[in-house]
């Protein structure tokens, strides 16, 4: 009976999580195009997908972000993780500490900082002011992911390195970065899908002349939500799928 709740309780969370996602890919093959009765099946919608330049273009530009944002928010927050775990200095409680209030503030109130701080430098928003903006919502979550990857090193590993005559760029070559990997790759993850759906902070950071997928999805479904749209959500979630498998196997060969 105990078995029987804790299986009960398990697939209630997952019929939770990934039945609006099921739903959405279902009404993607549907022929209906403004009701949500089933009208018969039909993969029209991904062939009107690929003609529809406008949703490809803001793809791409979301993806681009992505990629780039994500790297970048990776290597900045690697390299702060390891020096918050590895060095004690003056002022460290409030790094670490404001670390967290970036991951605790709204979304709107950075985004509305940054929109400030671009306009009051004169910078005209667009590629890099939405750049910065998603590198700055991201390097919180990694430094946090990598941090907590830091905590269960053996501190006796890394002396032996230096005591083997290693200096500090070979040490976090090669003895921290292999360690930390399954970090860093889920604190990339991390970083690309926060990244690749944010809605708020991309609203105040880009300008007219470049539109990612997110904001143009958040025009369209104003209007009411079209086939199209659940066909462009599968193919992204999709992306994300092969992602993360990609990941773990990369993970266990390095095993």
């Amino acid at each position: 009976m105990n078995k029987f709740i804790k299986s009960l309780y398990v697939g209630l969370v997952y019929t939770f999580l990934y039945l609006p996602l099921a739903v959405m890919a279902v009404y993607s093959f549907n022929a209906s195009k403004y009701s949500l009765s089933w009208k018969g099946f039909t993969l029209k919608w991904y062939g009107k997908l690929l003609a529809n330049t406008t949703l490809i273009d803001a793809a791409l530009r979301s993806m681009t972000i992505a990629l780039i944002s994500a790297t970048i928010a990776c290597l900045i927050g690697t390299l702060a993780a390891f020096m918050l775990h590895q060095y004690r200095f003056k002022g460290r409680g409030a790094v670490f500490g404001s670390v967290f209030v970036m991951m605790m503030s709204p979304d709107i109130v950075i985004g509305i900082s940054l929109l400030v701080l671009f306009m009051g430098a004169g910078f005209t928003l667009g590629f890099w002011t939405l750049l910065m903006g998603h590198v700055t919502l991201c390097v919180p979550f990694v430094t946090a992911t990598v941090y907590s990857r830091f905590k269960g090193f053996d501190r006796t590993v890394v002396e032996a390195a230096r005591d083997l005559g290693a200096n500090e760029y070979l040490v976090f070559k090669k003895v921290i970065v292999p360690m930390a990997l399954p970090g860093l790759m889920a604190g990339w993850l991390l970083s690309f899908t926060l990244s690749l759906d944010d809605v708020i902070i991309s609203f105040f950071t880009t300008g007219p002349t470049y539109e990612v997928l997110p904001l143009r999805i958040y025009s369209m479904v104003r209007l009411g939500i079209k086939p199209d749209v659940n066909a462009l959500s599968v193919v992204m979630i999709g992306i994300t799928v092969i992602a993360v498998i990609l990941s773990r196997r990369l993970l266990k060969e390095k095993k």
